[in-house]
């Protein structure tokens, strides 16, 4: 099985965690790690070092951070750097998280399950319009034929 860390500022990595727990039930081989006001660039390098080791087993690990350039993001890229087959992804959402969290049961391949991380991160972003009725005449109307 893939191997998932989500690491974030604040709580997002424990936030998101407890609704994709509520969505898709308690993951296996899954890592949550936040970077806390009080925690230090090297405190989220120890702790996201403990997550790989911990996911040391899996056929890969794929690292889900907040936002790309960040400090999860970079400490995470620097930290996958030692340890084989860590993908760092930015600009992490629910519905990219929730979508691979179960892909992976079946999916054990890396870089195809980024690729669908990837695509559905962005798919799932939109915008709400609210589209004008359409005015279909009613045949029963009394009018016409």
């Amino acid at each position: 099985m893939v191997g998932i860390v989500v690491t974030g500022h604040g709580h997002f990595a424990s936030g998101v965690t407890s609704a994709l727990d509520l969505i898709a039930g308690p993951q296996k081989a899954y890592q949550a790690v936040d970077f806390e006001s009080t925690h230090s660039t090297d405190d989220l390098a120890n702790n996201l070092e403990k997550a790989f080791g911990a996911l040391n087993e899996c056929d890969g690990i794929i690292v889900f951070a907040d936002l790309p350039g960040g400090s999860p993001f970079k400490v995470a890229v620097e930290k996958g750097l030692s340890f084989p087959k860590v993908t760092v992804l930015g600009g992490t959402n629910l519905p990219m998280l929730c979508e691979i969290a179960m892909a992976r049961s079946f999916i054990e391949d890396a870089d195809t399950l980024v690729d669908m991380a990837l695509n559905t991160g962005k798919e799932q972003v939109v915008k709400f319009e609210m589209k004008a009725p359409v005015n279909n005449p009613d045949p029963d109307d009394g009018e016409g034929i």
